[in-house]
């Protein structure tokens, strides 16, 4: 089970590393394949100093040999609910530093904590309690999955803790955050929405559509609004009808969308993934692992918000009724078989994974990319695409023991 809200306390050191490096002096990756903006460089490096990459080796730099490898940017999720047996949700800070450093385990060197629905005043507490982690950069920030969203297309949230989106209580989460709300799913087509979607544009927040019953007609509504984000495509919405589109057909044919994927083999079908690719493209497609407690934990009965949900065989699923409850996925796994078994060209899916999300967030300035002058948060995979090795911030959270 999910571990119950604790008293609310200061948090922690950020969690850049379980095995801080002793040898501070610059680091050279080299002859990896190397994915950078500008194209995929074979037997290329990538040079560190602290925390950040840099453009030239200096003398006294130790170089360790990564070749028959890859080195792609870390990994950015959107939206994650938790992982290691720990909830973002209704987790103590001990709880959410756990469920980071597991994804961080996984590649994920930026991630936005997700909530679930719940009541007001609870969402508003726990608004505060993220706060801290993202305002000493353990997290890049809030979004709320809930309550503003249709009882029609809940998924694996209370319905009797649901509201419309009144812009007052929207703007409620948003004070609570202090400055830390990234992200609010709306289904836009409710009462409110469309003020809402304004309001959350105004305070630079991103307004994203999902959990929505909306035709076509109101999708593009909210768009012209200001909605920039489709919470989980094709997941908890109406699907393509030939008279009546949806919402699916107007979030991939509007160029200022991005569209998050759940690419675990549960949530779509290959053929979905290769539709959202071809219409959006890769530079509008987001990867994300709705993740929750089980991710890197395991099997077995856990609470999402105030639900009970059993994982089974990886697939999580509400114990009253078996919608499916978030995944328990991580981005290595994503990635991998984006590769592997969609196919996707490496440097789409490092779109998606990495630079994508990181422009989203605002911030392109300092990771989803290796670049001179960005952090130094890279993942390292051999030729199968196994995770070998994951760097934040100039330091190892994964050390691949080479060289």
């Amino acid at each position: 089970m999910a571990t119950p809200l604790g008293a609310r306390g200061t948090a922690r050191p950020a969690t850049t590393s379980p095995h801080p490096a002793t040898d501070k002096s610059p680091l050279v990756l080299s002859g990896a394949t190397v994915v950078l903006p500008t194209g995929t460089v074979k037997n290329g490096r990538v040079i560190v100093d602290g925390p950040r990459i840099i453009g030239a080796a200096p003398e006294n730099a130790q170089v360790i040999d990564v070749t028959n490898h890859w080195l792609v940017p870390g990994f950015v999720d959107l939206h994650n609910h938790g992982g290691g047996g720990a909830s973002f949700t209704s987790g103590t800070i001990e709880d959410v530093l756990k469920g980071i450093r597991t994804h961080q385990n996984h590649g994920t060197t930026t991630l936005v904590a997700s909530t679930v629905t719940g009541d007001m005043d609870f969402l508003a507490q726990r608004a505060g309690l993220l706060s801290e982690l993202a305002e000493q950069g353990d997290i890049a920030g809030i979004h709320f999955e809930g309550p503003f969203i249709s009882p029609c297309r809940k998924g694996a949230h209370a319905e009797n803790l649901l509201r419309d989106p009144d812009p007052a209580e929207v703007r409620k989460l948003v004070d609570a955050a202090r400055g830390q709300a990234k992200m609010v799913t709306l289904a836009t087509e409710l009462p409110g929405g469309i003020d809402s979607v304004r309001l959350l544009a105004e305070h630079g927040v991103i307004a994203a559509i999902g959990h929505t019953d909306a035709t076509y007609e109101q999708t593009v509504e909210a768009i012209d609004a200001g909605a920039t984000v489709a919470t989980h495509l094709f997941n908890a919405m109406p699907q393509i009808g030939h008279r009546a589109p949806g919402p699916i057909a107007a979030l991939l044919e509007d160029e200022r969308i991005t569209v998050e994927l759940i690419n675990d083999g549960t949530h779509l079908h290959p053929a979905s993934l290769q539709l959202a690719f071809h219409h959006a493209a890769a530079h509008r497609v987001a990867f994300i692992t709705d993740a929750m407690d089980a991710a890197g934990f395991g099997d077995g009965r856990y609470l999402l918000g105030p639900l009970e949900v059993e994982v089974s065989e990886g697939v999580a699923r509400l114990v009253e009724g078996g919608s499916i409850a978030g995944s328990t996925l991580t981005l290595d796994r994503a990635f991998k078989r984006a590769v592997t078994v969609d196919r996707l060209p490496v440097e789409d899916v490092v779109a998606a994974i990495s630079a994508n999300p990181a422009r989203l967030l605002g911030m392109s300035d300092r990771i989803g990319s290796l670049e001179p002058g960005k952090d130094a948060d890279l993942v390292l995979l051999d030729h199968q695409f196994d995770l070998k090795g994951v760097m934040r911030r100039g330091e190892w959270v994964v050390d691949p023991q080479l060289g």
